[in-house]
């Protein structure tokens, strides 16, 4: 495996000591438009507003000051982890501050700060919900109380800061450290024996390692890590597989449990992993990977099928209507897929980025950045009811984005994710760069024998499939240039046009490498096959027998209710697909046929099949599944049965 040194840091949430693959960061390239170029602005505009102004009137940020003046407990609000949402707010400015130099963001941002540093004890304990008269003591609810996992979003926000601006004077780093200090102390070799219920604090001390040079910081993570599955916590309902200390990371066959704490975890133990050279935790942590996305993913990307314990399901087990598929454990389905990605260069893994990044994380937010799913269902039986704008949503239960919950964990991590996506589109390794993901964007970055290299990448992706990169320095020596062809794209093609030569050629899913001493003008353009296209399930995912779903490009297609009027119904359960029917592409969107199916109402829903049957047929358009509901209430739905 290959050892990098960065000097400075990449300007990235994940800067592995070693690995295939290095990162580009937030100083290497910038999105300058499009698709995530939009989405980008909302959020540093509105959506950090947003989380900001709900913090302070949700008293959970006010709870640090309350810490400070002695009105806790009485005066506290929120949940158990409520303190984790102000530090992944803090790591979402950091990663926005990082990219656009705003200065009331900066302002905000040191404000905030102090307010969290004022709260820290002497000691470096750091926590509003435990450890004063009238709380429950430190570290005595290790099941629930998510001392450990508020702290790993501390360490992330801190890294974020110091990544972006190395040595600010604000402190937080400091206070990351003192905390980390305290985590060693308490929970180190010589400690106690346990883990925390919530996984994240092993992504953050890894980091925090990485950043400062303090290899204890490592050592603990890997302590974390390796605890899982020795019983440390008690046995709950849902057993501790919720926890994922029901056997250890390294015997784990697929991702169990609570889906944001699975991939939480993996995403910690890979950053173990790659830095302690333990190759045999790494061949388990991919062997997990493979058969959660083969057989406990949604076709959207999502993961989780429970909605009792947010947890997954068996293989197989992906009912659409009771998809839970959490926005947060989709975020870390990337954190994990990107980690694997820069160990071992497989494009699989960025394909898995790609897909729910189209049609989880970009499904989340609201056009405005101002409301949210939580949970994103792939098939929606009624009509949702519209949030109060004003109000705070209990969190699974919110049938349309709602601009709060009481569990919001899910608009800060969009925002950090958002904020930061600039460093998930390219890496690099001695001999060239690799592009992953594909935006408007600019790209500047030095090999590791120093030369520079650079280009604009100009695409409408995902309306079109034209991605054109165009070199805009002189190289005298050949370097490689990798593009990602997404295992969907059969049939696409290449073409590079320099001053000497035009070449055009097919070329098949996975990374295509063009070698070349690119000259500035040299273009480089992939042409993706954007028709729409039919996906039929695994025949053992039972909920979705007989049905089927549309795709294009990236993009994961809906039928909604809205668009039911020329089959003369309005709701998507009365109507199925044409058998046979091929979608097609008219002014900007996709259509297809669809007829009513046999139904009637009776007293019971068994019996003998209803023969009759209505031969009547219409077009219908689809949606994208990120832009449902965006009309008004709808019902939806992605699988769409066969209208035999």
């Amino acid at each position: 495996m290959t050892m990098h040194t960065f000097t400075p840091a990449p300007q990235a949430p994940v800067v592995p000591g070693r690995g295939r693959l290095r990162p580009l960061g937030l100083g290497d390239v910038r999105i300058t438009g499009g698709f995530w170029g939009d989405r980008q602005t909302v959020n540093g505009r509105e959506t950090l507003d947003h989380i900001g102004s709900r913090l302070e009137s949700e008293g959970w940020l006010p709870n640090f000051d309350l810490a400070v003046s002695g009105g806790l407990p009485a005066g506290r609000r929120g949940r158990e982890f409520s303190d984790s949402e102000v530090y992944k707010y803090l790591e979402a400015l950091a990663w926005e501050i990082g990219r656009t130099d705003d200065d009331a963001l900066e302002e905000r941002f040191r404000q905030v700060v102090a307010r969290v540093t004022a709260a820290q004890e002497e000691d470096g304990y750091l926590n509003t919900m435990f450890g004063r008269r009238g709380q429950g003591a430190r570290w005595s609810d290790l099941e629930w109380g998510h001392e450990l996992y508020c702290l790993g979003h501390l360490f992330q926000a801190a890294v974020a800061r110091e990544r972006t601006r190395p040595g600010a004077d604000d402190g937080l780093i400091g206070v990351a450290r003192r905390a980390a200090d305290l985590v060693c102390a308490t929970f180190g070799p010589d400690g106690r024996d346990a883990i925390c219920g919530h996984a994240v604090v092993e992504v953050g001390l890894a980091e925090l390692s990485r950043t400062t040079g303090d290899r204890r910081y490592l050592a603990q993570a890997r302590l974390f890590v390796e605890r899982h599955g020795r019983g440390t916590l008690r046995d709950i309902e849902w057993g501790r597989k919720y926890f994922q200390d029901d056997m250890a990371v390294r015997d784990a066959k697929v991702l169990r449990g609570h889906a944001v704490r699975a991939n939480y975890l993996a995403a910690g133990a890979v950053d173990v992993a790659v830095d302690a050279g333990d190759g045999e935790l790494l061949k388990a942590l991919r062997r997990q990977w493979d058969r959660t996305s083969a057989r406990r993913t949604y076709i959207t990307g999502g993961q989780g099928s429970h909605h009792q314990d947010e947890a997954f399901g068996d293989d197989w087990e992906l009912p659409p209507d009771r998809a839970y598929s959490e926005t947060c454990a989709s975020i870390g389905s990337i954190m994990f897929s990107w980690r694997l990605l820069l160990a071992g260069a497989e494009a699989r893994h960025a394909d898995l980025i790609e897909r729910t990044l189209f049609n989880v994380v970009a499904t989340s937010p609201a056009p405005d950045g101002r409301s949210f799913y939580y949970a994103n269902t792939l098939h929606q039986r009624v009509p949702g009811v519209p949030a109060d704008p004003d109000g705070t949503s209990p969190r699974a239960s919110s049938s349309l984005r709602a601009p709060w919950f009481e569990v919001s964990c899910c608009p800060p991590n969009v925002a950090r994710t958002l904020a930061s996506l600039d460093a998930y589109l390219a890496t690099a390794d001695s001999d060239g760069v690799q592009l992953h993901q594909y935006a408007p964007s600019s790209v500047r970055t030095s090999l590791d024998d120093g030369r520079v290299v650079s280009f604009e990448v100009e695409t409408q992706y995902p309306a079109d499939g034209r991605i054109v990169v165009t070199h805009t320095t002189d190289s005298d020596e050949p370097w490689t240039l990798s593009l990602r062809v997404p295992s969907w794209a059969s049939g696409a093609s290449l073409r590079i046009v320099t001053a000497d030569f035009v070449q055009q050629r097919a070329v098949d899913p996975g990374m295509v490498e063009i070698r070349h001493a690119f000259r500035s003008g040299d273009i480089v353009q992939l042409d993706l096959p954007m028709e729409p296209r039919v996906s039929t399930p695994d025949g053992r995912i039972d909920a979705v027998r007989g049905c089927v779903a549309i795709e294009r490009g990236p993009e994961v297609l809906a039928l909604e209710s809205t668009d039911l009027v020329p089959a003369g119904v309005d709701d998507v359960g009365c109507v199925g697909i044409v058998p046979g029917a091929q979608p097609v592409e008219r002014d900007g969107r996709v259509w297809i046929a669809v007829r009513r199916l046999p139904l009637e109402d009776a007293r019971w829903p068994y019996g003998e099949p209803v023969t009759e049957r209505d031969a009547t047929t219409a077009e219908v358009p689809l949606v994208p599944y990120h832009e449902w509901a965006e009309r008004g209430p709808s019902t939806m739905r992605v699988w769409i049965p066969e209208a035999v």
